[in-house]
């Protein structure tokens, strides 16, 4: 494994990209020939800038087959009592843009893409897509060059926490009928969601924002309208989840202290009561002293 705190190109007596590939390796736990993995970081975006050099589009395909059996294959041995339904849910928990997006951002991926003026402009280095197509690119890299049992270990180092997280999503697993499922419950309505799309035709992306009842309670990216939506009824799913929790405790909360209440109040009426008993036997005994009192000079 390469030290992920590399020299300097000026001590290594390369460039600065060779140095930066070598930081980028340090993190991978691989090094990739220089060439493949240039061409696994390099953007459609940058490739037409500098006269149609090969982008990562092949590298991305293939990676995206290497992860998609590493994790099915995984899924597939964890779960042998699941139905091809649901672990087709468990596998798309795992590999979707906007997780593949979050791995990439802990390997700081977007500092090593190559990206055209326009895109680097309008911030592509964080943008999900770009980090989720770079990473399966790099994951075909590494598969092309150290082969299918380096590239599963690296899928496994990179995503088995993701493969655990996603066996205990149980309904979310299908974040827009756990929505409607809760939204029901709570009485609020029918989730409607509202979806709009930017970009090139080569290169959409898709917003939802979940809506009940006329509110917005989230709202989800992704690569197509269905994962974009999904995402959108999780977030949402979340807000309001949250929400009734709050409530729920708040409610709990209020049944713990009710006997408290009582009891002070109990308690309270009991100390009155001897209070006032005594006070009336006072005035009852004041009385009939002054009625003896009345009847001795009467007497007299």
């Amino acid at each position: 494994m390469t030290d992920a705190k590399a020299a300097s190109p000026r001590q290594r007596g390369g460039s600065p990209q060779a140095s930066s590939h070598t930081l980028l390796e340090g993190r991978l736990g691989y090094q990739v020939e220089s060439a493949l993995l240039v061409r696994a970081l390099t953007h459609r975006s940058y490739a037409y800038e500098n006269g149609g050099l090969p982008t990562n589009e092949r590298l991305e395909f293939l990676g995206d087959s290497v992860l998609g059996l590493v994790v099915t294959d995984t899924l597939y041995r964890t779960h042998p009592d699941l139905p091809e339904g649901q672990l087709a849910k468990l596998r798309a928990a795992v590999v979707n843009s906007r997780a593949l997006a979050e791995v990439g951002r802990g390997l700081d991926l977007g500092a090593f893409i190559r990206l055209g003026r326009g895109e680097e402009g309008t911030g592509g280095r964080d943008k999900a897509s770009i980090l989720a197509d770079t990473l399966e690119a790099v994951i075909g890299a590494v598969y092309l060059d150290q082969g299918l049992d380096a590239a599963s270990e690296l899928v496994h180092r990179l995503f088995d926490p993701l493969i655990e997280k996603s066996s205990n999503l149980g309904a979310g697993l299908d974040w827009k009928t756990s929505l409607q499922e809760l939204t029901a419950i709570e009485g609020l309505g029918v989730p409607e969601y509202l979806v709009t799309e930017t970009g090139p035709d080569h290169e959409k992306t898709f917003t939802a924002a979940a809506r009940v009842g006329g509110v917005s309670y989230g709202t989800g990216t992704g690569r197509s309208k269905k994962e974009a939506e999904q995402q959108a009824a999780e977030s949402a799913w979340r807000s309001i989840r949250a929400a009734a929790d709050e409530r729920a405790k708040a409610a709990a909360k209020e049944a713990a202290e009710e006997p408290v209440r009582e009891t002070a109040d109990a308690s309270a009426g009991a100390v009155e009561e001897p209070v006032r008993e005594t006070a009336d036997e006072a005035v009852e005994a004041a009385e009939e002293s002054v009625k003896n009192t009345d009847t001795s000079s009467a007497n007299a």
